[in-house]
């Protein structure tokens, strides 16, 4: 029977080991995660491995044989056998609870000085904001290695939730509640990652994600001395469409954009002059009043009304010129 649970052990654990089940760890709090996952998976081989050897072994060496009906010894149990099985899972699963809770504890918090990014989500985009940073604001979320960041997060309509796969951390963002989370890049692992919802928040769920990018502490000052000093490109017409997540919903042509929830964007003129506007006006208007003229064969409530607390007055105005074609 040891033989056959050695077996089944290594087998087991050659399935865990050579599957690739967790993306590769970027983050201090991914390391603690993966810390829990194989402490627990460790317990469940063993466990695993004691019931199948045991399994194996009684059917191979106490299986009647074909022309055997006769009933059974009776078995009254075994106490010992019993408080065995009972106490060593209930110590086991208070060890994994007890590990988790710390690692949980630890993975809570950002410590003395951390990096605050406000994150902004509503359907079907992210925007973030640095208030350290002179509330530098971004569609992109760009993150220094070797410090933890703390995220105050929110969302303007319906639930949402953040989890960039390799951060290992994941959050809701709830309407009305300013929810946390805690990350903290590893130096050596600078690149690219991406931000992704997995709260199924309406049609365009599968299109709401954001890059991330992490740097160096030298690099993430040098992109926020970029950003502040208008290097960054301001607020861009494009950058806009695209921050905002109005792809997602979206058919434009000159953003390379093919979406079909809203309706398309490329006949503004003559959605605007049958609706009896001029086309700036009408523009701004189904920005930040959507509800005021619902294009045939569309619904009323598909796109947020927050975009005109969302974004600036800049950047509803270089939307507006992106949109209309007259932007510089």
């Amino acid at each position: 029977m040891t033989g056959i649970g050695i077996v089944v052990a290594i087998l087991v654990t050659l399935v865990a080991v050579l599957i690739p089940w967790l993306p590769t760890s970027a983050s201090e709090e991914m390391d603690r995660i993966e810390f829990v996952y194989w402490f627990a998976t460790i317990i469940c081989i063993g466990i695993f491995s004691l019931v199948m050897a045991v399994i194996i072994y009684s059917v191979l060496t106490f299986r009647a044989g074909p022309d055997d009906e006769a009933d059974g010894p009776s078995i009254h149990g075994h106490t010992g056998l019993e408080i065995v099985w009972t106490v060593v899972p209930a110590v086991l699963v208070i060890a994994i609870g007890i590990v988790s809770a710390v690692v949980l504890s630890q993975n809570g918090s950002a410590g003395a000085n951390p990096l605050t990014v406000k994150v902004f989500a509503q359907q079907f985009a992210w925007r973030f904001e640095y208030p350290d940073q002179a509330n530098l604001k971004s569609g992109e979320l760009v993150l220094p290695t070797g410090r933890s960041v703390k995220f105050e997060m929110t969302s303007a309509d319906v639930i949402h939730s953040f989890w960039i796969p390799e951060m290992g951390q994941k959050q809701d963002l709830v309407p009305g509640i300013k929810t946390t989370l805690v990350v903290t890049p590893k130096p050596g692992h600078e690149g690219t990652f991406t931000l992704v919802c997995t709260e199924l928040c309406g049609l365009g769920h599968a299109t709401m994600r954001a890059p991330v990018r992490v740097l160096t502490q030298a690099g993430f000052d040098a992109w926020v001395k970029e950003q502040q000093s208008g290097g960054g490109g301001g607020a861009t017409g494009a950058a806009v469409f695209t921050s905002a997540g109005c792809a997602g919903c979206h058919a434009f042509e000159p953003a390379g954009s093919n979406a079909a929830i809203g309706p398309s964007l490329d006949e503004l003129a003559a959605s605007a002059e049958q609706a009896g506007q001029p086309l700036d006006a009408y523009v701004r208007e189904s920005i930040v009043e959507p509800g005021k003229v619902i294009a045939s064969g569309y619904k009323d409530g598909v796109m947020p009304p927050s975009f005109g607390e969302s974004l600036s007055a800049k950047e509803i105005g270089a939307l507006v010129q992106y949109l209309t074609g007259t932007e510089p």
